[in-house]
């Protein structure tokens, strides 16, 4: 016969049994924290080479607790010795909901990140390394060559066909044609048969455009130059990347194609590999219009050493698949008040001359697709500088179209003045687009702009902004993620405008122009943005200079939820309480050779790039007070890199075309 145990021996039973219990719970959370902390390496992208820059994206699984790192290698094939490059920056699910209505994004777990400023038309072997220290599963390491892209030029060994301008009675080269239509196409016809005439072009082919002037009455039926009433030039036959159809100038003197103020004067849509070289176009409302969203556009783009002037826009596409764009050494002049600068929106403009500015000149270059060049131009008197396409969710959104991915894009040693609005904008990109060495001058409102980065990185490194009267030198807003802001020289303030994570700030001078009480405010979801190594200038007796709002500390994110509003007088304050900018330093104007101060009185004012001097002065503050950045400040001279976008005893960059049209 069984007894029932005593009561002490059930205790002991039902405790040995829960710390049984309790010990595989925690033994398996030990397991599941582990997991979660280890990195699973996933799929890894080699994105379209540009002339100078490579980009990549390495997706992945767990390191919940954001300590993997990638480190970046890469040499030219056949030298012995390896460079460094910045470690790929780290993406991590950052949140883009519900931007004016237009985007519910959230960006992947993964890597992403450039190697810049390389040569053009050169193999170069790269090695990227994955590193945790809670382990990496799968493979850690990609090694393999890859070659930058040549700069577009005509195929030497294609046919040759002259045109010539309406009235040219002089001697021809042969074969030779009156108009561009007619060489082009196997006929011009201004009738009712404008449409029905194959291409005579093929690939390789160039067209010599001799000099005159090239417009016409486009009401005139049966015209000469083979345009109907809109004026519109249509090209409809492509070349290859190897073998370009080109259009250029044949040396002879000015060729200038006269639109009389129609919408479009070259339609390149549906057509690739189109070449325009040395040609002006002038009284146009769009002078190239190369895509639109969701119906079609044109790939591999070229247009190099042009002038365009009078125009509302000058290159533009938004449609998704546009892809290795060419656009160099042109100039691009805008039909906005030549003789001010004038605002469209803000305080600072309020009751100046022309305010609120009408749109009269849109923009001098748009785009959006991928692989890019946008370079060595210079533009004046547009609503905007050089822009990416605010197309929305990218397509396919949320497992994007991989050929539809708005990534790989350079905009490097433009000339921009007299914009209305911002000098650059970086909208709507998603990953490695590269803002470098651009000098802008005179923009009415902000001037380098995220509205939004779907993730990043957005490189902006070694830009100069001189008077930005209202709003500062950035427009980081709209949720945007992954901003790496390095060695640039801001005249203005940088004030956030909006909410944005995964943000940071190495080597920048920022000065205050009194665009706002602070000179340096940064509006962040993500507690893993930073800032140091800068040099600021706060405006004169301002009672706050610095804010850092961000989620509370203990938050690493939270991009729904409050962040705390924390502002400080001095830097020293902020430095102490918020943890950043602990390395930076406060400088003045005299640490530039000749950099006129700046306030918002009189901002209309154009002022002349050609009359400051932003290399940094012997025995400044700013030398020798940053930090190491490989690839971005290789080579610098003294102890340590310098602040801002001049390295001391460097040459200045060339800024605009580098030769004339």
């Amino acid at each position: 016969m069984q007894y029932p145990k005593s009561g002490s021996v059930m205790r002991k039973r039902v405790i040995r049994l829960l710390c049984t219990v309790t010990t595989q719970l925690i033994l398996s959370a030990v397991v599941l924290s582990a997991q979660e902390h280890k990195i699973y390496s996933k799929e890894f992208v080699i994105e379209p080479p540009t002339l100078i820059s490579l980009g990549f994206e390495w997706y992945v699984a767990g390191d919940d607790n954001r300590n993997a790192v990638v480190s970046v290698r890469y040499r030219k094939t056949g030298e012995a010795d390896w460079r460094e490059a910045l470690p790929l920056l780290r993406l991590q699910r950052e949140e883009l909901l519900n931007n004016y209505g237009a985007y519910d994004y959230i960006a992947p777990n993964m890597f992403a990140g450039s190697i810049m400023d390389l040569q053009a038309d050169t193999e170069y072997e790269v090695q990227l390394r994955m590193a945790d220290p809670d382990g990496v599963e799968n493979a850690a390491l990609q090694q393999f060559f890859v070659r930058t892209r040549a700069e577009p030029r005509p195929y030497a060994g294609g046919r040759i066909f002259h045109v010539y301008p309406p009235g040219f009675d002089g001697d021809k080269q042969e074969p030779s044609f009156t108009g561009l239509l007619a060489a082009f196409y196997t006929r011009a016809n201004g009738a009712d048969w404008f449409n029905a005439y194959p291409p005579r072009v093929q690939p390789g082919d160039t067209i010599m455009v001799h000099a005159g002037l090239y417009k016409e009455d486009r009401y005139r039926y049966a015209n000469q130059l083979g345009l109907l009433f809109d004026g519109t030039y249509r090209f409809r036959q492509s070349g290859t990347a190897g073998k370009p159809i080109a259009i250029v100038a044949a040396g002879d003197g000015e060729v200038i194609f006269d639109g009389g103020d129609n919408h479009v004067l070259f339609d390149v849509m549906g057509s690739d590999y189109l070449y325009f070289e040395g040609l002006t176009i002038r009284n146009t409302e769009v002078a190239f219009q190369a895509g639109h969203k969701g119906v079609t556009g044109a790939v591999g783009l070229t247009v190099k050493n042009c002038r365009l002037e009078n125009v509302g826009r000058g290159i533009y596409t938004d449609w998704s698949g546009s892809k290795d764009f060419y656009i160099a050494d042109n100039t691009f002049i805008g039909k906005s008040h030549p003789e001010r600068l004038e605002g469209w929106i803000g305080r600072v403009w309020q009751g100046t001359p022309g305010y609120p500015t009408p749109v009269i000149s849109e923009l001098a270059v748009k785009v959006y697709g991928s692989g890019h060049t946008i370079a060595y131009n210079y533009v004046a008197n547009f609503h905007d500088g050089i822009d990416h396409a605010t197309y929305g969710e990218p397509d396919g959104n949320p497992e994007p179209i991989r050929e539809r991915m708005p990534v790989a894009i350079d905009i490097y040693n433009n000339d921009i003045t007299n914009v209305d609005d911002n000098c650059i904008e970086a909208d709507g990109a998603m990953h490695n687009i590269r803002i470098l060495r651009n000098r802008c001058f005179n923009q009415a409102h902000r001037s380098l702009s995220t509205q939004p980065i779907l993730g990043g990185p957005a490189y902006f490194i070694r830009n100069i902004v001189y008077h930005a009267p209202e709003g500062g030198s950035v427009k980081f807003t709209a949720n945007s993620a992954g901003i790496l802001v390095y060695h640039n020289t801001f005249t203005s303030e940088v004030l956030s405008m909006g909410q944005a994570s995964n943000l940071h700030y190495r080597n920048n001078l920022i000065l205050g122009q009194g665009a706002a009480p602070e000179v340096f405010s940064v509006d962040t979801a993500t507690n893993y943005s930073s800032s140091d190594y800068n040099g600021f200038r706060p405006n004169p007796d301002a009672n706050v200079s610095f804010v850092w709002k961000s989620p509370p500390f203990d938050k690493e994110a939270d991009f729904t939820g409050e962040r705390i509003d924390r502002r400080f007088r001095s830097l020293s304050e902020y430095s102490e309480t918020t943890g950043q900018d602990s390395h930076s330093v406060l400088v003045d104007y005299d640490i530039f050779e000749n950099v006129p101060a700046l306030t918002t009185e009189n901002p209309g004012r154009l002022y002349v790039a050609q009359d400051s001097d932003f290399r940094l002065r012997a025995g400044s503050k700013a030398i020798d007070a940053g930090i190491v950045l490989p690839n971005v400040n290789d080579g610098y001279r003294g102890r340590l890199p310098d602040l801002g976008a001049y390295e001391f005893g460097e040459a200045v960059p060339r800024y605009g075309p580098r030769r004339s049209p």
